[in-house]
């Protein structure tokens, strides 16, 4: 890298850098926020000649992907031959300038637009008052030019403004055409450099995710691969199966472990930009076969019963390596990884070396191998009582809703299978998720939070149920509603692994009967999942209580029903 080259530009070659396509922002760069009120007193600062600041631009004849619509215009392509001038620093700054002297709209995310055309320049202003205005009320109409046609220069526009105005015109004109910005060009350095410069610069702001560095290090406009792009076209075509919530994040760490067996940030910055290129379709045909599998044949028929997103690393690293189903003592020690993991909060820390660790199992596993671990899982029904707090953060939790999610429930008053949304799995009090005994009517019998918002009491149904038949009442009444419609009722409730009405308190509206035998149901399913092994004695299991995925998971707070 050359030493950093300071140098004074005026607006004019900036103005038509940005125009011709030299000056370009880079994908890290994030939207442009600056309020008309910002931009406003730039212009005033420059128009009175005070100091705005430096630009720092990075030159490289590397083409990265760029946010082409600086000011939502359709900017050129850079020249081939060219070097491109990459925006490290100063886009606010840069971009308010553009917009306010093309006097551009600009629509922001909330659907508002704002008028960069209605901000004013006041030419009896004195030189210690604001010379830049965006309310012309109870202003002089004929001290008042919009600083876009200003700088536009239209003659008969300017011309029409008095005599007297005429010095003023002329003399902010030329400030603004004269003024001399810093800027410090970067050349020669690489990509690395330039985004670590990036985010010392903006040491205030939020830190560049690694997928948003290899999103610019990897475009190819030859290859006609854009990540981002092709995150997203995978994202929308997950979202048909409902499998549209898997962070970027894990979709580049499965990318760096398939192409070098490394997830690693550090590893991940260091892929080459055809690494990514060739082995991104490798991982989508492998997600997709994992997906598949953990649909199929474990009922994870959205992506929020994840308990993890990070196990579709090793799952996808297990389909890409196996790319059918597996069977026989395979597909055993397969789900018992999964259970495993799901039962443990192994992911809630040390995603990068614990993944790694379980790939290593998943080879053991494709020679047919059953892999050890270092991990103990207590199923006991005990265990559950004990730990059972419904909260859909927490992975343990995450995994007893899969398990619920496996039987594949059905509707307690019409018999046909539950579906399962990604919407309504989001937070604790979403539509899928049912108190079979209502949190209002235990609540009147005088039972705690932590005694009701328990995952045995959790069941999941649909949100009419929900809302028009449960709704508050009490449990005999309900389900005997329910059984005039639907005569396989006793059958409908043990997909959602509850017995016999009669023998398990609910005739009898008792919750202790209910909510011993749901604990001991759901331990005995859970043992037909997980194959014994020593380490379950010899070491003590500890509840899951971690976060289970910020890009996942939203804490909520339940509501009745």
């Amino acid at each position: 890298m050359n030493l950093p080259e300071p140098q004074s530009v005026t607006f004019p070659s900036l103005f038509d850098q940005i125009q011709h396509g030299t000056i370009k922002l880079p994908q890290f760069q994030r939207g442009f926020v600056w309020s008309r009120a910002q931009s406003a007193r730039l212009l005033d600062s420059i128009i009175k000649g005070y100091p705005i600041g430096t630009f720092i631009l990075w030159s490289t004849h590397e083409r990265l992907r760029a946010i082409h619509n600086l000011g939502g215009l359709d900017l050129p392509d850079t020249p081939p031959g060219n070097a491109v001038k990459y925006v490290l620093d100063g886009q606010q700054r840069l971009t308010s300038l553009f917009v306010t002297l093309k006097g551009l709209k600009i629509r922001r995310n909330d659907e508002q637009e704002d008028d960069y055309s209605q901000i004013w320049l006041d030419l009896n202003a004195q030189e210690d008052e604001d010379l830049v205005l965006l309310d012309k009320k109870e202003r002089d109409p004929s001290s008042l030019i919009q600083l876009s046609e200003l700088f536009r220069g239209d003659f008969k526009y300017l011309a029409s403004f008095p005599d007297a105005a005429q010095d003023r015109i002329k003399l902010y004109k030329n400030r603004i055409e004269s003024y001399q910005f810093s800027a410090v060009q970067i050349t020669n350095a690489s990509i690395d450099v330039a985004t670590e410069i990036f985010t010392r610069l903006n040491v205030g702001g939020k830190p560049l995710t690694p997928f948003e560095i290899m999103v610019a290090k990897s475009y190819d406009p030859l290859r006609s691969f854009d990540l981002a792009e092709q995150y997203n076209a995978l994202i929308n075509k997950l979202g048909g199966i409902e499998y549209d919530t898997i962070p970027a994040s894990i979709l580049l760490q499965t990318v760096s472990m398939l192409a070098v067996r490394d997830a690693r940030r550090k590893v991940i910055l260091r892929l080459t930009k055809d690494q990514v290129i060739d082995t991104w379709p490798k991982m989508t045909d492998g997600l997709e076969l994992a997906i598949d599998y953990l649909r199929t044949a474990y009922c994870i028929t959205a992506s929020r019963l994840l308990p993890y997103p990070a196990l579709l690393i090793p799952f996808t690293y297990f389909f890409h390596r196996h790319p059918k189903n597996p069977s026989g003592d395979r597909a055993k020690y397969l789900e018992d990884f999964f259970w495993r993991v799901a039962l443990s909060g192994r992911y809630s820390q040390s995603v990068e070396s614990r993944s790694l660790q379980d790939v290593e199992r998943m080879d053991r596993m494709l020679d047919n191998e059953r892999p050890t671990y270092d991990w103990a899982i207590d199923v006991s029904p005990q265990f559950i009582e004990q730990n059972g707090y419904f909260t859909v953060s927490r992975s343990f939790i995450k995994a007893l809703v899969c398990l619920l999610a496996r039987k594949k429930p059905r509707s307690f008053e019409t018999d046909v299978p539950i579906h399962l949304d990604n919407d309504w799995l989001k937070q604790a009090n979403s539509k899928n998720y049912h108190h079979f005994f209502p949190k209002a009517w235990l609540k009147k019998k005088g039972y705690t939070d932590r005694q009701i918002n328990h995952i045995a009491n959790i069941t999941l149904v649909d949100d009419f149920l929900n809302k028009k038949v449960i709704q508050a009442k009490a449990p005999r009444d309900y389900i005997r509603q329910c059984a005039k419609e639907n005569e396989r009722i006793v059958r409908t409730l043990g997909t959602h692994l509850i017995g016999d009405p009669e023998t398990w308190g609910i005739m009898s509206n008792d919750y202790d009967v209910f909510f011993r035998k749901r604990c001991q149901k759901l331990s005995k399913e859970l043992s037909k999942l997980i194959l014994p092994a020593d380490v379950d004695t010899a070491l003590v299991a500890v509840p899951a209580t971690e976060t289970v995925d910020e890009f996942t998971v939203e804490e909520g707070v339940d509501k009745d029903g």
